[in-house]
């Protein structure tokens, strides 16, 4: 249902996801979409700002999706449990920000309501009159009468995201993040695997966590001319470090985004290049790790090498949910507690089933820092039939964690699985046998 400015319209769904599109045309600015939790007009505090540095509202409400390519058409999706929204709560409002310029240079800016359940479109209102803004209320879902609304606002604001948070009462981080002090005690040596303060223990060990600070609305985006950004730099030096895939067949429209270990495979068998097409496409998130004292391996969900958070490798994949259902992409979290401890680390992705290659797929990688601004890029278009992407190397010198976007696609030879192809073409060296989950 296409509307106009100032128009609304019933919710009648639970849960609705809410989608906010461009055109990404080249030279055009990037997009973020962001949802503030607000009673009679304000934030009750930071927290009710949800976006990419703070994905997940405490409530569990509203959370961030992240962004998707889908052919010619980038998305960022948040999702809204509107059964699950504080009575408190009485307006979220669903608001863009503009990265690179206004909002007049993003093509075919539009916002829609989706029933989460069953993906039926519930509102949808396209923006275009947008000028110089750099920060825009699209909308927002308000209570009424014991049921939910939506209405098209098509609000603009001169001073970005920041100017539009502080309208709402959120307090914003000025400058860059400060890296974490150094731990006052030495590290521990590496057989011990004892995890350090900040990251969340396991049950039974936790420590109250500390006072937020200021949001801060930094990020990072990677590109072909702009490959290299460091974490050291940015204040990620500690904590967790959540990288997350999202991918999406670009050319029919469907996105086939799904958790690890869904189905089984011998990945480390003899295997042709090309996959038959069959049924939902079936990635596997995989990370090549090798530590300062020279030992090595691999990440992934061969015979449940899933890792450890707090134990060596330091790098664990999330197995939460093996159905495909959730919106949430493809995740591994990796210890920053024990940074120190790496040589370099490379995250890469290998196809199961569903397609051929990558080609005609369509991805965004996200590596969010517990500490420090986030980083994200997309996957140029693959024309090779390859079942192997290298997404991302992090290496570590002179105490400097360095993360570099690689987004190399990677063809297996006849007979060659698609990790001994990434362990060959990055030299780790490590000895492969047939395994399987």
């Amino acid at each position: 249902m296409s509307m106009l400015k100032g128009g609304n319209v019933p919710v009648p769904a639970p849960a609705v996801r809410v989608e906010l599109g461009w055109q990404p045309v080249p030279g055009a600015p990037d997009v973020d979409a962001s949802a503030l939790l607000l009673l009679s007009g304000r934030v009750r505090d930071d927290a009710d700002f949800v976006f990419y540095n703070q994905p997940v509202h405490a409530s569990g409400a509203v959370r961030h999706e992240g962004k998707r390519p889908t052919g010619g058409t980038m998305t960022d999706t948040l999702h809204v449990d509107l059964g699950a929204v504080e009575p408190a709560v009485d307006t979220v409002v669903l608001a863009a920000s503009a990265d690179g310029g206004g909002f007049g240079g993003v093509p075919g800016l539009y916002v829609r309501v989706l029933d989460a359940g069953s993906g039926a479109e519930l509102a949808r209102f396209d923006s275009r009159d947008a000028t110089t803004e750099t920060a825009f209320v699209l909308g927002e879902l308000y209570r009424r009468q014991g049921g939910w609304k939506f209405r098209a606002v098509g609000q603009g604001y001169a001073t970005g995201l920041a100017g539009l948070a502080t309208d709402f009462g959120i307090s914003v981080a000025d400058g860059p993040p400060a890296a974490p002090a150094p731990p006052a005690a030495p590290v521990p040596p590496l057989p011990s695997g004892q995890p350090v303060a900040s990251i969340p223990p396991p049950p039974g060990h936790g420590a109250p966590a500390p006072a937020p600070g200021p949001v801060r609305l930094t990020k990072v985006t990677l590109t072909k001319d702009a490959p290299v950004v460091s974490l050291t730099k940015q204040g990620g030096t500690s904590g967790a470090m959540r990288v997350n895939l999202n991918w999406s067949a670009g050319g029919a429209g469907k996105r086939f985004t799904k958790k690890l270990g869904r189905k089984a495979m011998e990945a480390l068998g003899a295997r042709g290049a090309l996959l038959p097409p069959s049924g939902d496409l079936d990635l596997d998130l995989c990370a090549l790790y090798e530590f300062t004292d020279g030992s090595a391996g691999v990440v992934h969900p061969i015979a449940n090498a899933f890792g450890d958070l707090y134990a060596p490798p330091y790098i664990q994949l999330d197995r939460d949910d093996r159905t495909g259902a959730v919106a949430t992409g493809e995740n591994l979290t990796i210890n920053l507690d024990h940074q120190a401890r790496f040589r370099r680390i490379l995250i890469f992705v290998t196809i199961y089933s569903g397609a051929r290659s990558f080609e005609g797929l369509d991805a965004t990688v996200t590596l969010q820092p517990q500490h420090g601004a986030p980083v994200e890029f997309t996957l140029d278009a693959c024309t090779v039939p390859a079942t192997v992407c290298a997404l991302a190397l992090i290496t570590n010198t002179g105490g400097e964690l360095v993360v570099q976007r690689e987004a190399r696609y990677l063809v297996p030879a006849p007979g060659v699985s698609a990790q001994r192809t990434v362990d060959h073409a990055y030299g780790w060296g490590l000895n492969w046998s047939p395994a399987g989950k």
